[in-house]
């Protein structure tokens, strides 16, 4: 029998697994590529602590509509017979101030007092106030969109100057001061990933075009998110009147 091996010239390594060399016994396996990270779902996933935020809730009247809305936009159904995007929780409207993201247990009290302190800074000051919500929009403003909204007609500067008052209350308890820039609206839908969230986005902007909900907002609080089971429900940890 003809030997068909191919000779290994001396001193020259062998590549293992290359035809024809022998496999060096003592060589390590090769290392496996290292896992795609998985993209955050939000600010801090997968970060310790509890995921907290400080928003203004919507009164029951102003949350009745905006669920009319969110029928009349569902009803239309998915473009392609797609998925839907991910609309929130409507017992749980609100318009959010500050998300603090994940929280340690020993900075909840401190977060607790922030908010008792911001809202008593709003009663010496503003106190109540009325708003309008109407027309629509999403973020970013164009291409696929990760999150739909609804916008604020009348009353984004009192919310703006809420927005600052709690800041400002914040930083006193030792959190740093927010660095981006406040824009007023209501949250009503995340759609990452979702092929047909801009045809969705675009019919709620037709369905908010002319839009008008008034609502007052006469409460700040201390909210928890939880996640898991469908969309995330919010958990009050402190209410404090504006009045």
């Amino acid at each position: 029998m003809t030997d068909r091996s191919v000779p290994t010239e001396p001193g020259k390594p062998t590549e293992p697994g290359e035809p024809g060399k022998p496999t060096d016994p003592g060589a390590l396996p090769a290392e496996p590529d290292p896992p795609v990270p998985r993209r955050p779902r939000w600010p801090g996933d997968g970060e310790p602590g509890r995921r907290l935020f400080i928003a203004a809730p919507l009164p029951d009247t102003a949350t009745e509509a905006i669920a009319a809305l969110v029928d009349r936009v569902r009803s239309r159904g998915v473009p392609g017979d797609g998925r839907d995007v991910r609309w929130v929780r409507l017992d749980g409207l609100h318009l959010t101030l500050r998300f603090l993201g994940p929280t340690l247990d020993p900075r909840i009290e401190p977060a607790r007092g922030a908010v008792l302190a911001a809202g008593a800074a709003a009663r010496a000051t503003t106190g109540p106030f009325e708003i309008v919500l109407g027309t629509a929009g999403a973020f970013p403003e164009g291409g696929r969109p990760r999150t739909l909204r609804v916008d604020v007609r009348r009353g984004a500067a009192d919310l703006t100057g809420l927005a600052a008052t709690v800041d400002e209350a914040l930083v006193a308890a030792g959190w740093p001061p927010e660095t981006r820039p406040f824009k007023a609206h209501l949250t009503l839908a995340r759609s990452d990933g979702v092929p047909a969230g801009r045809a969705i986005a675009e019919t709620l902007m037709s369905e908010a075009a002319d839009l008008r909900i008034p609502a007052t907002i006469d409460r700040i609080g201390l909210f928890e998110s939880l996640t898991g089971g469908g969309p995330a429900r919010y958990v009050p940890l402190e209410d404090v009147p504006l009045a």
